[in-house]
């Protein structure tokens, strides 16, 4: 019996184009954040699992991938970016003047249930803007997270605005436990209508539900902030999406920006602007982020932050895929015609020439009919000359 070595739940592995789709867009995006001023910054692949329970992180624990050490400590797989950096920032980068701009480009690892499929691991590119709060910080990485996507060649897509202000100052006026907050926001977030309707029914009396009851519906263009607006009364929150948007439009970024008052996914997690991005021809969301300003206090510096990640390999696959030409010409070349060949191929279109490792010619002419090649380069002491195939 063959025994079949496979790759482990959750992760595959990836050849040719797709290696070269995914490093262009960690390299489009790595120089627009640098074009920026953000400086990269790596974070270990195992971390502490303890740094996690520290900060507060939504990650569920059963998400984490675990490993024990040698002295029986639990660690975890990174399943986060944001939080090591946070702790970077806070002990690492504590004598530099805030604000910080940092960004990096580097996978991410989640243990996912095996029914729900998903991946384990997921290159991620981000950045983290540290110290800087207000309507200035949430413009500049608005307008970011545009640029990103724009940067990675996609034309048909969207950023969706919400703020996590929003449902915390609905559900801070219902008598509900905060189990029943968390479900709640659960059936929100999952646009579960039929499940929200009956959830809510006990406290239908209340002022705010039909705000609440609507929550998971109130998505598109800025007429949502006007129902918002008219559902819950005056609202700081809504009137500071619509600042942001006024000034993003002013900037010619409005075409690209939605609402989703739905959006309350981590709400302990984010404390003001969350948005998510989204392509055509992608299922889930590609980019998300938002402001988180009590992380990097967690760990010993108060510092108001904010971020995204873009979802590298879900970018990828919606980019129009440049194949490569195929190898067209197979080099063959005479002792001390080494640094010929090199040059040889080094000027042809990227694969199009290879060196052929065969002793004889034709051996090698043997080897192009075999790779479809058109010919045979053959690089003698005393010139040069082609062999059809």
């Amino acid at each position: 019996m063959l025994y079949r070595i496979n790759t482990p739940e959750g992760t595959r592995d990836r050849l040719f184009a797709e290696c070269r789709d995914r490093r262009s867009v960690q390299t489009a995006l790595s120089d627009l954040f640098r074009r920026r001023s953000y400086a990269e910054v790596s974070t270990p692949e195992v971390e502490f699992y303890d740094l996690f329970l520290q900060s507060g992180n939504p990650i569920p624990q059963e998400a984490m991938l675990k490993i024990i050490d040698r002295s029986g400590k639990i660690m975890v797989m990174r399943p986060d970016c944001t939080t090591p950096i946070a702790r970077v920032a806070a002990t690492k980068l504590k004598a530099l003047p805030l604000p910080q701009r940092l960004y990096y480009a580097q996978p991410v690892f989640r243990s996912w249930d095996q029914h729900r499929g998903g991946r384990s691991e997921t290159a991620q590119c981000g950045i983290e803007l540290i110290g800087a709060a207000g309507k200035r910080a949430d413009l500049e990485v608005i307008a970011m997270a545009v640029d990103a996507l724009r940067a990675c060649g996609l034309a048909r897509f969207h950023i969706e605005l919400g703020h996590a202000g929003f449902f915390r100052s609905l559900a801070a006026r219902m008598d509900m436990t905060e189990e029943q907050v968390e479900e709640m926001r659960r059936l929100i977030e999952g646009k579960n209508f039929a499940a929200l309707k009956d959830f809510l029914e006990p406290w239908r009396g209340e002022a705010p539900c039909g705000a609440l009851l609507r929550l998971s519906r109130l998505f598109g263009g800025v007429e949502v902030l006007d129902e918002a607006q008219a559902l819950a009364g005056e609202n700081e929150a809504v009137s500071y999406l619509r600042e942001l948007y006024e000034d993003l439009r002013g900037a010619g970024y409005g075409k690209y920006l939605r609402f989703d008052l739905g959006l309350v996914h981590q709400i302990d997690y984010y404390t003001g602007v969350v948005f998510r991005g989204y392509v055509e021809g992608a299922g889930d969301a590609v980019l998300s982020g938002g402001r988180y300003d009590g992380l990097v206090a967690s760990f010993g510096r108060s510092a108001p932050a904010t971020g995204f990640a873009v979802d590298v390999d879900a970018v990828a696959r919606c980019r129009p895929s440049a194949e490569l030409p195929g190898v067209r010409t197979l080099i063959h070349f005479a002792p001390r015609e080494l640094d010929r060949a090199l040059t040889a191929v080094d000027g042809r279109p990227e694969g199009s020439a290879e060196l052929s490792p065969c002793e004889s010619l034709e051996e090698t002419v043997a080897l192009a009919r075999e790779k479809g090649a058109r010919q045979v380069l053959v690089l003698e002491s005393d010139g040069e000359r082609t062999v059809e195939v």
